[in-house]
């Protein structure tokens, strides 16, 4: 019997443990920085340097050495190695570059790249590690003032998604991993699959739509995600 296809969703929780703020707890982002007002493109247009600075700072972060993949990105990406080919989907709806640095290949970040500019004009996407000012010029066309964060604002739609509808529409089991099941489309996804498909999910607290998993384990990442890979690479594997 041919292994299942698998999908994985990951949110802001696989981060935490590597040290990344999280956008929707108490004391996350959003509870410091109103959304209107640094992540819709309506903000950007009224206040291009605001918004600039905001993702800057995100940047930042990032940059820091402190910052790297932790035991559940790495147990991720030796899944994604193990795998057969046409069989694994990882979507993150994270902005980081953790799952990247730690090895994943076939993944989709749907909610865009902190580390990447889009320009306006062109819509060129190019690399973006530093800070972005209204200044900045694109390196494909030139033009300054047309460089923004590739990041998808609220408003605007998920990257990817043709793909991701794809992959759900085939896959034997869904696996949400440190989500809020609270944003949308991603908070969906189990909706799509769960009377076709296993469903499972693996988060330090019981999401918004914990129970329209067939299975929810509970706990810090770093111990649920590689338990989970082992079982299933000594299963399938």
């Amino acid at each position: 019997m041919a292994p299942p296809k698998i999908v994985i969703l990951t949110g802001a929780g696989i981060s935490r443990e590597s040290g990344l703020h999280t956008f929707r707890d108490p004391d996350g982002i959003w509870a410091r920085h109103r959304i209107e007002e640094v992540a819709t493109p309506e903000a950007f247009a009224r206040n291009p340097a605001l918004v600039q600075g905001f993702y800057n700072a995100r940047r930042a972060q990032l940059r820091d050495p402190a910052i790297r993949p932790n035991a559940a990105h790495d147990a991720l990406a030796e899944l994604d190695a193990s795998w057969p080919e046409g069989r694994f989907l990882l979507v993150t709806q994270n902005v980081d570059d953790l799952h990247d640095r730690a090895g994943s290949r076939r993944l989709l970040h749907m909610h865009g790249e902190l580390a990447k500019a889009r320009c306006l004009r062109c819509a060129a996407i190019s690399p973006a590690p530093g800070d972005l000012t209204p200044e900045s010029a694109c390196p494909e066309c030139g033009g300054t003032g047309t460089l923004r964060p590739h990041v998808v604002w609220f408003g605007e739609m998920p990257i990817g998604m043709e793909r991701i509808e794809a992959a759900l529409a085939e896959c034997d089991l869904f696996v949400s991993i440190g989500t809020s099941g609270a944003v949308y489309p991603a908070a969906g996804f189990v909706r799509e699959v769960r009377h076709r498909a296993d469903t499972l999910e693996l988060n330090l607290e019981p999401s918004e739509g914990s129970h329209l998993f067939d299975e929810a384990r509970h706990g810090p990442a770093t111990q649920l995600v590689p338990a989970f890979v082992r079982e299933t690479l000594a299963r399938w594997g």
